[in-house]
């Protein structure tokens, strides 16, 4: 039996063997994945937002047998079909990383290399997932699990983005021990304020449906209580951000992880705002969809905060440097002190 040409057997090696990025360009693939990541979910809200969420009445279809559906259907169907095309989108950004990666002259980097295809499967499963929110006609619980899924992939992707600017060695902390714990507890309360937040969406005024045939479940629970908890979780937050910072000024830490915690406090302090704003105006869909893309951006930040408090250096203490890696990026910033 003839053999299958190789790049049949192993279409990645084949194309590693015969393209070498350079750092910059796998960094990009990289950050790309990640850009995709966010702007699913703000179009992802925009679906909602719109009541176009059974702008396609059936999935993997959008009507019957027809997969991109027809004109006729009107501007839901529109938005809700450019959405789902938009996966496809997402798909060839992280397909995009994971040859980057294969293909850079450091290989092997299996670490990286897992987290790259972790993000291709978290997207594979949200897909599914997206699919019964329209299954379910936009069940409240099912929609928000479908926020969360999107805020597990903008977690591999931040890391995958993040871990190419460092190398393979064992991490090295760069604070105590009190000072990561104090970290470690920022992002459990960001992370909860996030679960807080899909449940003022699942039980607030756009349930993403305008169809009129059936009322479109909420979750049962004023969604103005609600939307107060997330506020209380929200100053919580930034408390924990303010009293991190001040902890890192006492210690000395290494201006790294003071400049990344000054970040998350000003994108909190603009989420903030705008999720003020968006209350008291009885949350205009605009709004709405901002604050989600802030909420994409206050979770990018927790991540990069928890990333500042160690270095990776490309090699165990005693061991050479891989030529391949002298040239590749470092971060600088959080070994250096003020």
């Amino acid at each position: 039996m003839p053999k299958l040409p190789e790049i049949a057997r192993n279409p990645l090696a084949f194309i590693a063997a015969r393209w070498t990025p350079s750092s910059v360009a796998v960094r990009r693939a990289a950050l790309a994945a990640l850009v995709m990541s966010v702007v699913i979910v703000i179009t992802g809200g925009a679906v909602r937002l719109t009541a176009s969420g059974l702008g396609c009445p059936t999935w993997p279809t959008c009507s019957g047998d027809s997969l991109l559906g027809t004109r006729e259907m009107g501007i839901h169907h529109t938005i809700e079909i450019s959405n789902r095309m938009l996966t496809y989108v997402l798909c060839a950004t992280v397909g995009w990383a994971i040859i980057a990666i294969r293909s850079q002259p450091e290989w092997p980097r299996r670490g990286l290399y897992r987290l790259a295809w972790a993000q291709f499967w978290v997207v594979a499963f949200n897909a599914v997932w997206g699919g019964l929110t329209v299954l379910t006609k936009l069940n409240p619980y099912v929609v928000s699990f479908h926020f969360l899924l999107s805020a597990a992939l903008i977690t591999v992707a931040t890391l995958t983005w993040q871990r190419l600017r460092e190398g393979d060695a064992s991490p090295r902390p760069l604070v105590g021990k009190p000072v990561r714990q104090l970290g470690q507890l920022l992002a459990t309360a960001s992370a909860l304020l996030i679960v807080v937040g899909t449940l003022v969406s699942g039980a607030g005024p756009h349930p993403g449906d305008s169809s009129g045939s059936f009322k479109v479940r909420r979750i049962d629970v004023d969604w103005k209580t609600i939307a107060q908890l997330h506020a209380d979780f929200a100053w919580v937050v930034v408390g924990l951000t303010v009293a991190l910072w001040f902890v890192l000024r006492a210690v000395d830490a290494p201006i790294g992880p003071q400049h990344r915690v000054r970040e998350l406090f000003l994108v909190l302090m603009g989420q903030g705002v705008i999720g003020y704003v968006q209350y008291f105006t009885h949350l205009p869909a605009a709004l709405v969809d901002l604050h989600m893309f802030g909420a994409c951006l206050v979770w990018i930040a927790v991540l990069r905060v928890l990333l500042s408090f160690r270095e990776r250096p490309f090699t165990e203490p005693g061991e050479s440097v891989p030529s391949a890696a002298l040239g590749a990026p470092r971060l600088a910033e959080p070994s250096g002190r003020k």
